[in-house]
């Protein structure tokens, strides 16, 4: 995944680790799910909502992207309070956090406005009441730029009281047992050393080291898969 929330968990492929049996691609999230359910990868960092899509998958490591509380790399943005949008660009990026902003308009903050298809450069057609929601890098930019952000993680635990996962390493195939045991001690590598990955990067809209430490949650604990389960709920309740 080519955000910045995702460089803790491929450091430890970038160092070498499984270098002579996996190789690295780098895409936004929505199409690293078009590439796994194309079959063209085996393993990706996946939106948790592509995964009723898959004809068979499996969770494969212990760590995830996720947040308890606010993310601040996931939010609705709006020059108005929420209760006066009338439209909302979705981030041509994301499919969980869009399927996420529609659970949580319906559920949580019981509004109805029109939903509109976005293309790179959208963030700049927020105005007026027309709220925006972006992810990623473009995310923690736009915090300094919007009146109103609305964080969807902090809305998730109000409405639920769980945290939630963004994304999670996803296999679309049986894999070797050794292989994942191997491929969980990579993934993992990166968050023994935060405060290198955070220094080492140029990004004056925001404190990565905060991010790394009290924004994302990398572990994949017991909480979060419940997490997963009721999200998975809702989006079949939803078609």
């Amino acid at each position: 995944m080519s955000y910045r929330n995702a460089i803790p968990l491929v450091y430890g492929f970038e160092k070498g680790m499984l270098k002579d049996s996996a190789e690295l691609v780098f895409e936004y999230p929505a199409k690293l799910a078009s590439l796994l359910l194309n079959d063209e990868a085996d393993i990706a960092l996946l939106p948790v909502a592509v995964l009723p899509s898959l004809n068979e998958y499996q969770i494969i490591a212990d760590y995830c992207i996720g947040a308890d509380g606010e993310v601040a790399s996931v939010c609705l943005f709006s020059e108005v309070p929420i209760e006066e949008v009338t439209e909302i660009y979705l981030d041509y990026q994301s499919r969980s956090s869009v399927a996420l902003l529609k659970i949580l308009l319906k559920k949580y903050w019981k509004i109805n406005p029109q939903l509109l298809e976005s293309a790179a450069g959208f963030e700049t057609q927020i105005s007026g009441t027309r709220a925006g929601l972006i992810i990623g890098d473009r995310a923690l930019e736009q915090r300094s730029k919007s009146t109103y952000i609305y964080d969807l993680a902090t809305a998730w635990k109000e409405l639920t009281g769980l945290p939630f996962v963004f994304a999670a390493w996803v296999a679309n195939k049986k894999l070797p047992e050794a292989f994942i045991h191997d491929f969980n001690a990579a993934t993992a590598e990166g968050l023994f050393h935060l405060r290198e990955i955070a220094d080492r990067q140029s990004f004056e809209a925001y404190d990565l080291y905060h991010y790394y430490t009290r924004n994302i949650q990398y572990k994949l604990d017991e909480e979060k898969r419940k997490a997963i389960s009721l999200f998975l709920q809702y989006l079949s309740a939803e078609q």
